[in-house]
């Protein structure tokens, strides 16, 4: 999409007024460059959920967020203060959730309400482009779905015609890329969302044409959906350490290699979320403390590590046995647990044990969760790096949880699942 024009913004209590800053994608298939304010625009982005820490991510080499709704859109002025850009997403009903794409007064609703948020920022100088959509495809049967995006798609184009539009699938499916090309042409990009598929990145990307720019709007570690589990359902996380590699590798091998198809990503979470676990897809924890993909992602957009590096969790065991041996433990019998940890910095350690019952959570597509229960247990002994304990009494899954931080805001983390089971 060519841009054009320059409406002017008002700064919400503010009499400066500021132009927007028009964003489109130049160059030929293989070769595509975002451009923003006529420059190349490398994003270095991450997802950041309402409340995100923006400036943390500034201070990191980050200049780039993107939402999962427009909510209040203060995130744009927060943006703006800290020199970052965001890609809004337009947030619409899911099949899933139970919305009917063959209902047209829904439909009808949803597009005026959409587009309300599109007049309500499209002229912020923050604004990089829109995400009409996330994840539509979940669980989805009607692919009328994508007629409403190319609606929106195209009275966004005429309302906005400084910011190109996308709509985020979960993972790149060609047939589904395929019902895209069909029902949503008006798009300008594609973005697509992996966890443990993104190493298959480049080979899907020979199914979709090159006549399509190509953004990764999630990706990091591998999802809860695509690990080991035990033989009680449980899946088994990677330890904060194994995915600061996922990270590393992520970003190294497979999305600066494909510069010119990719025309940016997004990594997930610049936050905290529970998902199957507290700590699964966050780069930091539920108290702020961040973890060494943090540190992965400052090199990644700096080129150089923090002067400070969080702490390295090498290993992890509880009786004995790693995470994905499927531990089974007496009720009421005690245990020894260790954690072998390394801290670039030599920093003192401090190491902090959590037990909590296992998320009978079902929801899919990143769908709100609620934290699971802490369970109160006794220690026989703690030490540096262990601990001995008594299984809880009530039989049931749990996971034993350590955080180790290095009083300097950073934290390595690790979790064993478990079954206490009589007999």
């Amino acid at each position: 999409m060519l841009v054009a024009g320059a409406a002017l913004w008002a700064v919400a209590g503010d009499a400066r007024a500021a132009a927007p800053v028009p964003a489109e994608i130049r160059g030929e298939p293989g070769a595509y460059v975002l451009h923003r304010g006529g420059q190349p625009y490398a994003i270095r982005g991450a997802g950041v959920a309402d409340g995100g820490d923006l400036a943390s991510l500034a201070r990191r080499g980050g200049n780039s967020v993107r939402t999962w709704a427009v909510g209040d859109g203060a995130i744009l002025d927060r943006a703006r203060e800290l020199g970052l850009t965001v890609a809004l997403c337009l947030d619409l009903g899911r099949e899933r959730h139970g919305f009917d794409y063959g209902d047209a007064a829904a439909v009808r609703r949803q597009f005026e309400r959409v587009r309300s948020e599109v007049l309500a920022h499209r002229n912020h100088p923050a604004l990089l482009f829109w995400i009409i959509g996330n994840e539509l495809n979940h669980d989805f049967t009607d692919p009328r779905v994508y007629d409403a995006v190319n609606d929106i798609s195209r009275m966004i184009h005429r309302l906005d015609p400084n910011h190109p539009t996308t709509t985020a699938i979960a993972g790149i499916d060609p047939a589904l890329v395929r019902i895209l090309e069909r029902r949503a042409p008006d798009l300008d990009f594609l973005s697509v969302q992996l966890y443990g598929g993104l190493p298959a990145l480049p080979a899907a990307l020979e199914e979709v044409s090159p006549a399509w720019p190509v953004m990764v709007t999630e990706w990091g570690t591998v999802g809860h959906w695509e690990v080991p589990r035990t033989r009680w359902g449980a899946p088994v996380e990677p330890t904060s350490t194994a995915k600061a590699r996922l990270y590393h590798t992520g970003h190294e091998r497979v999305l600066a290699p494909l510069a010119g198809r990719v025309i940016g990503d997004y990594a997930f979470l610049w936050g905290q979320k529970q998902e199957r676990t507290p700590t699964w897809y966050g780069v930091f924890t539920a108290d702020g403390r961040r973890t060494e993909a943090v540190d992965v992602l400052q090199r990644a957009w700096t080129g150089a590590w923090p002067p400070n590096r969080a702490p390295r969790l090498l290993g992890f065991t509880l009786d004995g046995k790693r995470a994905g041996d499927h531990v089974r433990l007496a009720p009421g019998r005690v245990y020894a647990a260790s954690v072998d940890v390394d801290d670039p910095d030599a920093d003192p350690l401090h190491f902090e044990w959590v037990v909590m019952r296992e998320s009978g959570a079902t929801q899919t597509g990143g769908d709100a969760e609620s934290v699971p229960d802490r369970v109160a247990f006794w220690s026989v002994r703690r030490g540096e790096g262990e601990i001995v304990l008594w299984a809880p009494v009530e039989p049931g899954a749990y996971r034993l949880f350590v955080y180790v931080g290095d009083g300097q805001g950073a934290v390595a983390h690790a979790n064993v699942p478990f079954l206490v089971v009589r007999g």
